[in-house]
């Protein structure tokens, strides 16, 4: 047997990872000529970005340094490897964008030479090894191909096309089609460069432009094409169902189509009024007939097994409902609350998010992102709150945060009530307190599940503040949310909750307030100058807002004529530095902790964050005067922008 010594097979190892680093470097090398053919770096920008990560460990790619410096983003590097597309190597690539480590890297180029994974494709290999999510390969897979990135949703789907094919054979090509595109028909793929599945394709649909998708994607638009077909098989029996049903389902429906987060159903003296919440601001939807209040409200009970009988008492619950025509699924929680006219129903619509938003784009501005993720999210322990009251988007920054913090390394589990959005990677729980799976219960297992990080879903009582403080003093990360006006507020409630000032000073390490404010409508906005009694009220006077842009909507068909569309977050945050600990260990009041943290923590208002955010014209001077707390006069707007760095227009 021809059997290598064990000298010689150490040396040719150590030709082999040597041979891979100079690959690394020429790579390197490679993307850096291309930015610099297409002018999207400089030289001396380069020359700059390489002497900085000469200071750093290895693993750090020229590519991470280039975008940290803000010489380089995305966008840009996207387009620049789409351009020169196949002249870097797959493998590389990933490591250069820090998607994978340089040693992962080699142990999966050496995983392809063992019998399990022999013939298997360089992607194949790092997803069955778990050394990178399928997410990431695809996207740099679409712009190294050169095909686009699409995941389908049955929600968006041309039923036209889709009727064309059936489930089988969706299942059998791994594909599903979209949408048309002037002659051609966008089709989804698992795997575009299968000759075999292309050309079923083209078959079916005739010119074809094909998109490289994720496994899960496709699978779960091929499991909601069959639901539907089912749904529609069973549709004669359903046409029987009473009136009340189909009014349910119907506001249901309609409160999804505008994009509402709750539809109120109010019983009044003559008839019923149903509202619906867009944007934060309830809106007429239509008036029913009195008569059918009752009838409304038990079915809406059936749904959510409450008791039917009992009309005194204030109830609540829950239910799934998916809509069989388009397969989009919602959870609804309902609460029905006893009225001299009747029940008054709320439902509340959380949508099953496939899409996370990076805690990038929630709408920090950059100083006050940068500080979050140095001050807070990246130390491994401490307490982080996010606060502010119902509806001002805190669920959306706990998760972004969850999602920054989401990789391999971290074990992160989760007790929420309910699960609003669902993540690849972290141990989620729902509450269930009719099961006994209360949030003590979850507790009390959760830290014997060996987690790095534990997400709380809400602080509710002295209990979960306990909770908490506990868990950060054992070592863990902490991400929770709390309602309270102001981030100083935050610490005076837990102060009220009988936690001791220096648990919480030396475990609470950030507090992040928000609100949500409109946005003003792109379509109609025009400039706009703030009056004497606005600036009155604002604190403020024309020279302190040099250079701001105010804005305001005019009205017109696309935002409903209310003049906004959308919405804009506000943040306040505050990293409790080393005075603001003592203020709180003194018991200070709350306008003396504030000043602390102003003059000597970097803390930004959430009327100083509202008022920049109104100066670039995002949101109405009327929606900051509105909703955000003033607590004391504005600085100028021009040390505010120095303080939060550029905020970029609409």
């Amino acid at each position: 047997m021809n059997q290598q010594a064990p000298s010689e097979s150490s040396a040719s190892a150590s030709a082999s990872a040597s041979e891979s680093e100079l690959k690394l470097q020429d790579t390197s090398k490679q993307i850096a000529n291309i930015l610099l053919e297409r002018g999207i770096i400089t030289l001396d920008q380069l020359v700059h970005a390489r002497r900085v990560r000469g200071k750093l460990r290895d693993d750090y790619s020229l590519i991470k340094v280039l975008q940290e410096l803000g010489y380089l983003d995305a966008r840009q590097l996207r387009k620049a490897l789409r351009e020169h597309r196949q002249t870097v190597p797959l493998g590389n690539l990933l490591v250069e964008l820090g998607y994978l480590k340089p040693q992962e890297l080699h142990a999966a180029l050496h995983a392809q030479q063992e019998p399990a994974f022999k013939g298997k494709r360089l992607g194949e290999v790092l997803l069955e090894k778990r050394l990178i999510q399928e997410h990431q390969l695809i996207g740099v897979l679409a712009d190294q191909l050169g095909f686009p990135h699409e995941e389908p949703s049955f929600v968006a789907i041309d039923r036209e096309l889709l009727f064309q094919v059936t489930p089988d054979w969706c299942k059998r090509f791994q594909a599903v089609p979209l949408r048309r595109e002037g002659e051609a028909v966008v089709v989804a793929f698992r795997n575009p460069l299968e000759t075999f599945s292309r050309q079923a394709a083209e078959g079916a649909f005739g010119s074809v432009v094909a998109a490289i998708s994720t496994r899960r994607s496709v699978e779960d638009a091929i499991s909601a094409y069959e639901s539907s077909r089912l749904h529609a098989r069973q549709r004669p029996a359903e046409l029987d169902e009473a009136n009340a049903s189909s009014m349910v389902d119907s506001l249901i429906l309609d409160a999804l189509a505008v994009g509402a987060s709750d539809i109120h159903i109010e019983p009044l003296r003559q008839t019923i009024r149903v509202r619906l919440r867009r944007d934060g601001i309830l809106m007429l939807h239509k008036e029913l007939d009195r008569a059918m209040a009752p009838a409304i409200s038990s079915r809406l009970k059936v749904l959510c097994k409450a008791d039917i009988a009992e009309k005194r008492r204030h109830q609540g619950g829950g239910f799934r409902f998916d809509d069989p025509g388009s397969g989009r699924r919602s959870d609804v929680r309902a609460s029905f609350y006893a009225t001299i006219f009747g029940e008054k129903v709320v439902l509340r619509l959380l949508s099953r998010k496939a899409e996370l938003l990076d805690i990038k784009e929630v709408g920090l501005a950059p100083r006050m992102l940068e500080r979050l993720l140095e001050d807070a999210l990246d130390l491994p322990s401490g307490v982080i709150l996010i606060t502010g009251p119902t509806g001002s988007g805190k669920t959306t920054s706990l998760y972004g945060c969850i999602n920054y913090l989401n990789d391999m390394e971290r074990s992160i589990t989760t007790a929420e009530d309910p699960v609003e959005y669902v993540i690849d990677g972290i141990a989620q729980c729902n509450l269930n307190p009719k099961i006994n799976l209360t949030f003590e219960e979850t507790l009390r297992h959760m830290v014997r599940q060996d987690p790095d990080i534990i997400v709380l879903g809400e602080i509710r009582d002295q209990f979960s503040a306990e909770s908490a403080i506990q868990a950060a003093l054992t070592g863990h990360k902490v991400l929770t949310t709390f309602h309270t006006e102001d981030s100083i507020g935050g610490l005076l409630r837990l102060m009220n909750m009988q936690i001791e000032t220096f648990l919480i000073s030396s475990t609470v390490v950030s507090v992040l307030a928000q609100r949500l404010l409109r946005r003003v409508c792109g379509n109609c906005a025009a400039t706009y100058r703030p009056n004497a009694h606005e600036l009155h009220r604002l604190g403020c006077s024309q020279s302190d807002l040099v250079g701001a842009e105010f804005r305001q909507g005019r009205g017109c068909s696309l935002c409903h004529y209310t003049g906004y569309s959308g919405r804009v977050g506000v943040f306040e945050l505050l990293v409790l530095n080393e005075m603001v600990k003592d203020a709180i260990l003194n018991k200070r009041t709350s306008s003396e902790i504030r000043r602390v943290s102003i003059e000597t923590s970097g803390l930004i208002t959430l009327l100083e964050d509202g008022l920049a955010k109104a100066a670039a014209g995002a949101t109405s001077l009327q929606e900051v005067l509105r909703h955000l707390p003033r607590l004391g006069r504005p600085r100028p707007l021009k040390e505010i922008l120095r303080l939060v760095g550029e905020i970029t227009r609409p």
